[in-house]
């Protein structure tokens, strides 16, 4: 979706602000940039809207050169999201939300339609909310309407600059829980600068660590958490390790005593249960029922992580699932390899869970 090709700026006091910057942002991903201050994430955000022009390098959106695009027409395409807010004060909460949609010129009932479904969408009722000005608003419910004001023209790209740092914890927790619930329902593609690493592993599906202009890891919060690059990656996040974020195949049981060979079937004992039956290929056949083999259509994937592995097992009365990749029986998870596995972690000298 967003790519970059050796990006590099320096200002004209020589100020290298990004350099030789390469990286992927995925189409519906949320990106974090994170680093300590002066490291480059706002300058490097500033540059896919074209604020900031690189001094060398290239950026793409879905394969189109930023710099043959039009300037209005690409910034219609991503909304963007500041810490200050900026709403006109003298403006209704209304207004403030269709100045977009108004410059592109949409009717005034598409408008409307749009105004309203997005401020349901963040829980502020148009009723209540749409005739107010900015200043009857709390500093949540501002950001909020922020966010909607970024999405009001249907953007494919979101940028948000720190958009929470200036709220207290509760309020910045609270808008962090609702922008992940958002994005599940938009599935627009997000680039997230933030200074605070517990922000970026509550929010990103991947975080982009920088350091004096460059890139120093790019990965999963778990990737991050687990498997630092250096010592920088390793002292910025901290002790700290979010087990929900681990992939299946770290604690499932390739061995396990509820999985067995079609060949085995006719002298299996009737305990344990469930077990799930492979042929000679490793292929999965389903889930034996006494004697007979049937379809089972709950399983899980070994680079599934924990958080989500955990909704498929609220949806069967099963204490144990398969772990299927490309169609072939690879382990089981169940609740005791879970156990087993939360108990080590917290075994460990020095980890601090999240």
């Amino acid at each position: 979706m967003i790519t970059f090709e050796n990006i590099s700026k320096e200002f004209q006091d020589g100020t290298k602000a990004v350099q030789d910057f390469s990286t992927t942002v995925e189409k519906g991903e949320l990106f974090v940039l994170i680093g300590p201050s002066g490291c480059g994430k706002t300058t490097t955000l500033k540059m896919i809207n074209r604020l900031i022009e690189p001094t060398q390098g290239t950026i793409h959106i879905e394969g189109r050169n930023l710099k043959n695009w039009n300037k209005q027409e690409l910034r219609w395409n991503i909304g963007y999201v500041l810490q200050q807010i900026a709403l006109f004060p003298t403006m209704t909460i209304e207004e403030n939300v269709a100045v977009v949609p108004e410059m592109r010129r949409w009717g005034r009932k598409q408008t409307a339609e749009r105004v309203e479904e997005l401020l349901r969408m963040v829980e502020l009722d148009p009723a209540v909310y749409k005739k107010r000005k900015p200043a009857e608003l709390s500093g949540g419910e501002q950001q909020r309407v922020g966010v909607v004001r970024a999405l009001a023209a249907d953007p494919d790209i979101l940028i948000m600059d720190e958009p929470f740092s200036a709220l207290d914890p509760l309020t910045r927790e609270q808008l962090q829980q609702d922008i992940k619930q958002l994005q599940s329902r938009i599935q627009k593609t997000i680039v997230f600068v933030t200074h605070d690493m517990d922000e970026a592993l509550a929010l990103g599906d991947r975080i982009c660590m920088m350091e004096g202009g460059s890139i120093v890891q790019v990965g999963t919060p778990h990737e991050l958490t687990n498997h630092p690059a250096n010592d920088f990656v390793r002292d910025f996040i901290g002790d700290r390790i979010n087990e929900w974020d681990t992939p299946v195949r770290e604690m499932m049981d390739p061995q396990s005593d509820y999985i067995a060979n079609i060949e085995e079937l006719p002298n299996l004992p009737l305990y344990p249960a469930p077990l799930y039956i492979f042929d000679n290929d490793s292929s999965f056949l389903g889930r034996r029922q006494g004697r007979e083999i049937i379809e089972h259509d709950v399983s899980i994937t070994p680079d599934m992580l924990l958080k989500k592995a955990v909704q498929y097992f609220e949806k069967t009365d099963m204490d144990a699932l398969p772990v299927l990749e490309n169609g072939r029986l690879i382990g089981v998870l169940s609740y005791k390899d879970i156990v087993w596995y939360m108990k080590n972690i917290h075994a460990q000298p020095g980890k601090e869970s999240v």
